[in-house]
């Protein structure tokens, strides 16, 4: 801390994951096996998309997108916590901190709007087939992809506003392996209960919203595909399906940490280790083990290459 008048808080000290120095190798150990072998998929997924002319389709074009969001989340929080294991002093400046808060909420709003843009893209595709080409076309699909990006810098700095502006005197212990609004605002030398309430109705409710609105829209899509051919059925339950998987991986922890008062759970930190580190890198992953074109064009790549 540096003292003036009063004492100013310049760094947090974090807490980490777990204090059990077995527990925090046996994570460190799975987490970069994880790491290593995970976020090279992301990167070869959009490497694909990219080099395929035939995945062209608004479609696939969401998917890079999200393949690229989900691996440049995985970046804010997991490599600090895999150095932070051998540090006995676990120590971020509140810059840092507040730079780390940012682009946590940036890049997670940016996915959340993007499962969005992609669900309306199923809807349309699905429910009104002839208008697609003219909906989706190539100019409307990067219109959205700016709506998003505009839309998760709109909600991170809000939550940046909030916490910025208020008063940290001490203490400057975080409970926690990284920085996130529910710890940082806790350690507040003020009454936060106005804060708090801000707080729960941009995250927690932009959260709770999507994921409803979200399940409304494959419901309907689900319920519309119910007449069509045995094929069309399938392949639209397919991709309806693992989007669903996917709202549930995103949300699921999200509307856990982020609808409910901010006190502390014992489940807190498992389940921002689940949100931060391994859903986003699995995010994509799953969806293209159940795309078939993807995993076909994915095979030519590859094959193409070894020949080489």
């Amino acid at each position: 801390m540096e003292t003036n008048n009063s004492s100013v808080v310049t760094e947090f000290i974090l807490l980490g994951l777990t204090q059990s120095q077995d527990t925090q190798l046996l994570v460190f150990a799975l987490l970069s096996v994880f790491y290593v072998v995970i976020l090279p998929g992301n990167f070869l997924i959009i490497f694909t998309i990219r080099s395929d002319p035939g995945l062209t389709a608004p479609l696939y074009f969401f998917l890079g997108n999200l393949a690229f969001l989900d691996a440049s989340y995985s970046f804010i929080v997991a490599p600090r916590m895999l150095v932070d294991f051998f540090c006995e002093k676990k120590i971020i400046s509140y810059k840092a901190c507040i730079t780390q808060l940012f682009f946590l909420h940036f890049l997670g709003a940016g996915e959340m709007f993007l499962l969005v843009v992609m669900a309306f893209d199923r809807y349309i595709a699905i429910c009104r087939p002839l208008y697609y080409s003219t909906l989706m076309n190539p100019r409307v699909c990067y219109v959205l992809l700016l709506a998003l990006w505009l839309g998760g810098f709109a909600h991170s700095i809000v939550q940046v506003a909030l916490i910025v502006n208020l008063p940290f005197c001490g203490p400057n212990q975080l409970d926690n392996f990284f920085c996130d609004v529910p710890q940082v605002i806790k350690l507040a030398c003020t009454d936060t209960f106005a804060v708090e309430l801000l707080m729960v109705s941009n995250s927690g409710l932009l959260s709770l919203l999507c994921f409803l609105g979200l399940l409304s829209s494959y419901a309907v899509i689900l319920y519309h595909v119910k007449g069509h051919s045995s094929e069309g059925k399938s392949k639209a339950i397919s991709t309806c399906t693992t989007h669903i998987i996917i709202v549930f991986l995103m949300f699921g922890p999200a509307i856990f940490i982020y609808t409910r008062p901010f006190r502390a759970l014992q489940a807190d930190k498992v389940v921002s280790l689940f949100h931060t580190v391994i859903f986003p890198l699995m995010n994509p992953v799953i969806y293209t083990l159940r795309n078939q074109e993807v995993k076909t064009s994915m095979r030519k790549l590859l094959n193409q290459y070894v020949v080489c």
